[in-house]
């Protein structure tokens, strides 16, 4: 085997299994490290083994896991979920060894066809679902990935293994992550949702976080804004030069929208009205700013205000966001799982009828959680707290002075009956798993906590 010939990938989700699928298929010699050893890692592993790639389990990020290889090692790619600084990563940068995120990997085998990410802190997945439904109705070819669905990888991989047609755009949704280890993507078009603290565990600072998201929307040749963000609002003056939209109207001589909505529920371009915004069929004020951020990027990418227009009555949704699941008596049931921070679980409330009754837990964020405890108190009958920040949430929202009911459970399945019990006492309109934290201190992740959810809710349903 030749000198400098072998490429590690670490992590065996979604993001290293597309990784080195796709190095595979270039010829390069794989193998995959992952530092668990959990049973749901046999079958990728299997797959991969049989595919030629070697697969090592239970191999923790240090050096001397990397050690046997380092004579050969070309390169490392890793996860999204590997920390960018790691002292690991940066010992092996400092042997020489090029170390580069599975985004980067991607972009190196996709930038030829146009790009149109999607970052921010609440709101992309929404986002990303809706304009490739809008784009692909319209008969673009506009495959979707990234931070949800394939990884960026595996779509690089599935693009180079077909001879057909190939895509008209890439819609990507990009998380800080992702970004912070792939810093050469220039997509034709980015949009940025928003800005609220968030993963600061791993950036630290609000600035840190910002400036990762910011380096997108520089790097992208049309740029998309939301004005009615207040930290993007905030930071306009310094920003580039792009197209801004806001629900709220056409804004100041000062700072202009581009694209808004008026007092009427039209959306406008310009002056000139496109569409009704009630054709989507999403709850919400955080909804109409998704709509306005899709249709800018619609309009930038060739489609009529008609065209738009046709499609949107037929999108259903993003699984886990404001999912409606049925009604328990007088409650509307909402599958809000994707809700992992305290700004997206405010978001959720606010969409909802009142008074709510709210699941809320699991492993708990840093951030702002002033907006979130409002809309409790104004909104929520009671709430019922699960996982492992259930006693840290219950000190909160006491401490904020919270007068409805509150009650901590185990899990969610006690957490459910205890919510539909209390609902029907404080006649409550809606029923709301929107958890402010992330799942992992009991799933795999937010999909498979709104899925047990809605297994037990789909027995109880009285519609």
């Amino acid at each position: 085997m030749p000198l400098k010939s072998i490429s590690i990938v670490v992590g065996l989700g979604r993001s290293g299994i597309g990784a080195a699928k796709l190095l595979n298929s270039a010829g390069k010699n794989v193998i995959v490290v992952e530092e668990l050893a959990r049973n749901s890692f046999s079958l990728p592993a299997k797959d991969l083994q049989q595919q030629g790639i070697r697969v090592e389990l239970g191999k923790p990020l240090e050096i001397k896991t990397f050690e046997p290889w380092l004579n050969q090692l070309e390169s490392v790619i890793v996860s999204p979920g590997v920390p960018w600084d790691h002292s690991t990563l940066n010992a092996l940068r400092k042997l020489g060894i090029k170390v580069q995120g599975e985004m980067a990997l991607a972009w190196q085998k996709l930038n030829h066809i146009p790009w149109i990410a999607i970052t921010g802190t609440n709101g992309k997945t929404t986002v990303t679902h809706l304009l490739q439904h809008v784009l692909e109705a319209n008969h673009f070819i506009a495959p979707m990935g990234g931070n949800m669905g394939k990884s960026a990888s595996e779509l690089a991989f599935e693009n180079n293994a077909n001879n057909k047609d190939q895509p008209d755009w890439l819609v990507m949704e990009l998380s800080s992550y992702q970004l912070e280890a792939a810093p050469d993507i220039s997509p034709k078009i980015g949009i940025w949702t928003n800005l609220t603290p968030d993963h600061l565990e791993r950036h630290r600072t609000m600035s840190a976080y910002r400036r990762i998201k910011r380096r997108l929307l520089d790097q992208s040749e049309i740029r998309i804004f939301n004005a009615d963000d207040e930290d993007l609002a905030l930071q306009r003056p310094k920003l580039s030069k792009g197209i801004w939209i806001s629900s709220e109207g056409p804004g100041s001589s000062d700072y202009p929208s581009d694209l808004w909505i008026n007092e009427k529920g039209i959306l406008l371009e310009k002056e000139v009205p496109l569409f009704d915004s009630s054709l989507i069929n999403l709850p919400g004020k955080h909804n109409l700013q998704n709509l306005l951020m899709v249709t800018a990027a619609a309009r930038q990418a060739g489609l009529s205000a008609k065209a738009i227009a046709r499609t949107l009555s037929s999108f259903k949704g993003v699984p886990h966001r404001l999912e409606r699941i049925g009604k328990i008596k007088s409650m509307e049931i909402f599958n809000d799982s994707k809700a992992t921070n305290f700004h997206s679980a405010t978001m959720g409330l606010k969409a909802v009828k009142g008074p709510s009754l709210v699941l809320a837990g699991g492993q708990i964020k840093e951030g702002n959680s002033s907006n979130w405890l409002n809309e409790l108190q104004s909104k929520a009958s009671g709430i019922i707290l699960f996982g492992s920040s259930a006693n840290e949430l219950k000190a909160l929202i006491q401490a904020y002075g919270y007068k409805g009911k509150l009650r901590c459970c185990e899990g969610l399945s006690e957490a459910i009956k205890l919510a539909i019990k209390i609902g029907q006492e404080t006649n409550a309109k809606s029923l709301l798993l929107s958890p402010a934290c992330a799942s992992f201190d009991q799933y795999e992740n937010f999909e498979e906590r709104g899925d047990h959810f809605k297994t037990i809710i789909h027995a109880l349903l009285t519609d």
